[in-house]
């Protein structure tokens, strides 16, 4: 799947906030989409994305963010406020999410 495939809700919750925090994450996310199939795949490992992210140390979030580590406490901020987004999401059913193709 790519993420032109996603649900313009989806997109925006997920992508656009990570762009508005750091083109690093945007492309974990991005990268993401490969693997999965459906967008309630891709949301199911965005959350999984998500904490995995919250518990890694200083090497893990250098290999992310090519080697330039964002303050730590904007970082969770930014992920917490992604799974708020996903959880409004989940709210809307699939048939009123909106689509570019």
């Amino acid at each position: 799947m790519d993420t032109d495939n996603l649900s313009n809700e989806t997109y925006e919750a997920i992508l656009t906030e990570a762009e508005n925090f750091d083109s690093d994450l945007t492309l974990q996310f991005g990268v993401l989409s490969n693997s999965c199939k459906d967008e309630y795949e891709y949301i199911e490992k965005a959350t999984k994305l998500i904490n995995k992210i919250k518990k890694l140390g200083e090497e893990g979030l250098s290999d992310i963010f090519s080697g330039s580590i964002p303050e730590i406490d904007e970082l969770h901020e930014t992920l917490d406020q992604i799974l708020d987004n996903i959880e409004k999401v989940n709210k809307i059913p699939f048939s009123k999410r909106h689509f570019d193709y």
